[in-house]
């Protein structure tokens, strides 16, 4: 049909029409009519929001996830970090999807906790209007089990919202309860708003419902290198592994770097490379001798020696086997502390303990194989965060480690994934390793902008890879780093590349806090409060702020010294220091990576 009329010319707006005029243009609308029809027809006829609280990626992983799944469905989505969605733009919504992960004890992930105060407000809107459904990811390690995904799903529900689904809490092994719930929560939405449903596998099927849900096969097959994964590790070679810190050191932290072959693993700086540990098989043969197995026994057709070793955590003792092992020996060791109900004396009672332990604890009450078997967690990779950029080191992925080492010459205990690659993976030897992206944490978009970067420890790891990118990238942003340990003659690691990198120009300023080098122990939040001033400008003019380490102290110490040096510098008082401080969290300007 032609946009024009029967004249060529244009119509007169006071001129009257002429018959084949109105002809001409009841067709134009009546076309115009017909398009949208067709266009409607196709759009999405609900949105969902999918808002995710993420510590290490995965529940941002997920959310992404939905998304592509929803979409396939017909369905309209996007993703959302919590942080940066208010009580009133919660309300606005019809059909909210949450993911997320538990950090530490019970507590939201660091982009989830300005939203959960606010929706704890006396003032909030009532969510009466809105559908929602919560997936929650944890560890049954610990005692506050998706702690953060059960409480926003009790919130909603609080609020007036309608529960769509169940609340699924995943263990460490996510993947499969997360892909079912997914394929379930968005055929039903899809259904409910007649969109068309996209194909989804038998029901039970997770390997074909995570295809159908848009799960992790169908967005990790668009990354290179992404079918390598917690199922289908790379075998690396393991290419160096050297000292870092002196062997006068209280201290192992060692240099690793892993060969990525032809894996097509394309990394960033900021990520974390997922080791899959190997037990030691001397401590195998003492835990098999101490239950009355002579390793010839065998599980599902695996010889249980090669189970100990690659599959079952066998130095942290599970909730389910101190469970068994109170209610078998009623007057051990163990029983009386549980007994008390406190977790703080348990914790500090298990603490260098591990299986074998309990068992002796346990005595002639203790389960034999058989019995032990069930109640022992599989055995998990270790994430550690990439010390290396990829635009500096494309082939190879960098790991800073401490290796756990400790106990007396009569029982020596040592850290599971830190002493497997330390002591038995052999020059040149592979390791099973994944990916484990990291989107929240990396160098700031704007290459102008300034970097803070504390990490005492180990956790100077990331900001090696981070100060790597910035000198190979040419960013002319500033950059500054406070790093520490206990002293300098023999913790200081990475004490040449950081003078280079200082003599480069590349960094700026570097601010040194060896704890043990003085009467008076001196921190990294010590050296933060003394430059006060100079960080406060720092920030003023746009900095980004990163902390890596310690979760149950240093980041706590690093945060409280952080808001000290911004009410101080402004002086306008604690709530105005706590919410210049939330700013930051919202611009992802305060990013944390730990542990």
């Amino acid at each position: 049909m032609s946009l024009l009329p029967p004249t060529g010319s244009l119509i007169p707006v006071d001129a009257p029409f002429s018959a084949a005029q109105e002809s001409w243009l009841a067709g134009f609308i009546a076309g115009i009519a017909a398009a949208g029809k067709r266009a409607s027809g196709n759009a999405p006829t609900t949105t969902i929001d999918v808002l995710f609280g993420t510590q290490t990626g995965n529940a941002e992983f997920l959310a992404d996830e939905l998304v592509s799944g929803a979409k396939a469905r017909g369905l309209g989505g996007r993703a959302t970090a919590l942080d940066a969605v208010t009580p009133e733009q919660l309300a606005g919504m019809s059909h909210v999807l949450v993911v997320t992960s538990t950090y530490g004890e019970g507590e939201m992930p660091d982009n989830a906790g300005l939203f959960w105060d606010a929706i704890q407000a006396t003032t909030v809107p009532r969510l009466e209007g809105l559908q929602y459904a919560v997936l929650g990811l944890g560890d049954t390690s610990y005692d506050e089990f998706c702690q953060a995904g059960k409480l926003l799903d009790t919130r909603f529900e609080q609020l007036g919202a309608t529960r769509i689904h169940d609340r699924v809490d995943c263990d460490v092994d996510f993947e499969d309860p997360a892909a079912l719930w997914t394929a379930a929560v968005l055929d039903r939405l899809a259904a409910e708003a007649g969109a068309q449903p996209g194909a989804s596998g038998p029901a039970g099927d997770p390997a074909t419902a995570s295809t159908a849900a848009g799960g992790a096969g169908a967005s990790r097959a668009s990354r290179p290198g992404s079918q390598w994964n917690k199922r289908n590790p790379f075998p690396s070679k393991l290419v160096e592994n050297r000292l870092l810190s002196s062997p006068r050191s209280a201290k192992e932290i060692r240099h690793y770097e892993f060969d990525l072959g032809d894996s097509g693993i394309e990394y960033a700086a900021g990520d974390a490379l997922a080791v899959v540990p190997v037990n030691d098989e001397v401590f195998v043969g003492e835990l098999l001798e101490h239950v009355g197995a002579n390793g010839s026994e065998s599980l599902d057709g695996r010889a249980i020696t090669e189970v100990l070793r690659t599959d079952r955590e066998i130095r942290t003792p599970s909730k389910d086997l101190i469970a068994d092992l109170v209610q078998r020996a009623p007057s051990s060791e163990l029983a009386a502390v549980v007994s008390h109900g406190d977790k703080h004396e348990l914790d500090r009672w298990l603490w260098g303990r591990d299986v074998l332990d309990l068992l002796r604890d346990a005595g002639p009450a203790a389960p034999g194989l058989d019995e032990l078997l069930p109640n022992l967690r599989p055995l998990q990779a270790r994430q550690y965060s990439i010390s290396s950029s990829p635009l500096a080191h494309p082939d190879r992925i960098h790991l800073t480690i401490a290796s756990v080492r400790y106990g007396d010459p009569h029982r020596m205990y040592a850290g599971v994934a830190s002493t497997f690659l330390a002591d038995r993976v052999s020059p040149d030897g592979t390791v099973d390793v994944y990916l484990q992206p990291n989107a929240s944490f990396g160098v700031p978009a704007d290459p102008s902008a300034p970097m803070i970067m504390i990490g005492p420890g180990t956790g100077i790891a990331p900001f090696r890879g981070f100060l790597h990118e910035r000198a190979v990238a040419g960013a002319t942003g500033r950059n500054w780093l406070f790093f520490g340990d206990q002293h300098r003659d023999t913790d200081f690691v990475y004490e040449d590349e950081l003078t280079t990198l200082q003599e480069q120009g590349v960094l700026n300023r570097l601010d040194l806090a060896f704890s043990r080098d003085q009467a008076e122990k001196v921190y990294v939040q010590t050296r933060m409060l003394e430059q006060a001033s100079e960080l406060y400008a720092w920030l003023e003019d746009g900095g980004h702020v990163y902390v890596c380490g310690d979760a149950s102290r240093m980041a706590k110490d690093v945060e409280s010294a952080l808001l000290s040096v911004i009410g101080s510098q402004r002086g306008k008082g604690e709530d105005d220091a706590q919410a210049y401080l939330a700013d930051m969290r919202r611009g992802k300007r305060y990013v944390r990576d730990v542990y």
